[in-house]
């Protein structure tokens, strides 16, 4: 890359990409020695990019807030516009919102400075679009965070606090962030638990930066989709009850797949699986993925246990009588 003025613009990228770049790896990117990778380096400080080095085997160059506003083009109102927009965007149902909008509030906010930011983050907190049900509150600071870890592939510490009151500490590599049933999940490949799990991120707190880089885990869109939304449908229900199905619990949990969450063993051949839904009929639809041939039980309280049976006794009936003259 001969043209310095393009390659200066081509390592500006690259730093507002990832959090950390090996002086080394900048080289490889620009085809270019590390001495030039300096030298450009210097030229972007001397433009008013404050750029962060550490030396050593793993010292790098990092793009870090200044203490005002590099030439981006935008003053300081039409950053702070820019930074509330993609805040609202990333909460609207549009498609791949808000994976794009939240990518792009990653790059403004590494580089917004600190009286900026908290312009940002009041009057984000002032607004609220039409239409749309206010869920559990979420730092906007946080979500920013957790994004740019997404984006970089930093592993984080974090304590966490479940539906039930249980704190935990967990050590996990972040995969997706995502607004879903009012709330925002943040999808990670747990180190500790060795499988993937998703954690609503207002329970999240004491978040830790471990600057530790690692190689994205293969997951496909519909399994995402799939592990976002099991994660909701294990928010308090206006009905709860549990199964208790004479199989293993390595059985259930085989053909369950990720719906197995929270089923416990019931001794060595049973298992107990928490259930619910918003009426009788979800419960029923729950109990119907129990496989063929396999008995269980079920504490479903009343009055959903009344209105269950009442249906499903005339459901026998219809099937038990002749089919309708065509």
């Amino acid at each position: 890359m001969t043209d310095t003025t393009e390659r200066i613009l081509t390592l500006l990228n690259l730093l507002q990409t990832h959090r950390h770049w090996a002086g080394r790896e900048l080289a490889d990117r620009l085809s270019v020695t590390e001495r030039t990778v300096r030298r450009d380096i210097d030229r972007l400080r001397g433009l008013g990019y404050r750029v962060t080095s550490a030396p050593g085997v793993e010292g790098g160059y990092r793009l870090a807030p200044g203490n005002a506003l590099p030439p981006l083009l935008l003053n300081d109102d039409e950053a702070v516009t820019i930074g509330i927009g993609l805040r609202l965007a990333a909460t609207q149902r549009l498609l791949d919102g808000p994976h794009t909008t939240l990518s792009a509030l990653a790059k403004i906010e590494q580089v917004l400075p600190p009286r900026l930011r908290t312009r940002v983050n009041a009057l984000a907190a002032a607004i609220r679009p039409a239409g749309v049900d206010r869920g559990s509150v979420v730092s906007g600071t946080v979500l920013g965070e957790l994004a740019l870890a997404c984006r970089d592939h930093e592993r984080l510490r974090f304590a966490y606090t479940s539906a039930a009151g249980v704190s935990s500490e967990r050590r996990v590599e972040p995969h997706t962030l995502a607004p879903a049933d009012r709330h925002w999940y943040l999808l990670c490949w747990d180190l500790d638990r060795d499988d993937w799990r998703t954690f609503r991120v207002d329970r999240l707190s004491e978040i830790e930066h471990t600057y530790m880089r690692f190689e994205p885990r293969s997951i496909t869109a519909d399994e995402v989709d799939e592990l976002i939304f099991v994660a909701t449908a294990w928010a308090p229900q206006a009905i709860e009850a549990h199964v208790v199905m004479d199989l293993p619990l390595e059985v259930m949990t085989e053909h369950f797949g990720n719906w197995a969450q929270g089923a416990t063993a019931e001794g060595e051949d049973r298992t107990r699986w928490p259930m619910g839904g918003g009426d009788f009929r979800e419960t029923m639809y729950a109990m119907s993925w129990v496989p063929p041939g396999v008995t269980y039980t079920t504490d479903l309280p009343e009055p959903a246990r009344s209105e269950l049976r009442e249906t499903l006794v005339r459901m026998l009936h219809a099937l038990d009588a002749p089919a309708p003259a065509s």
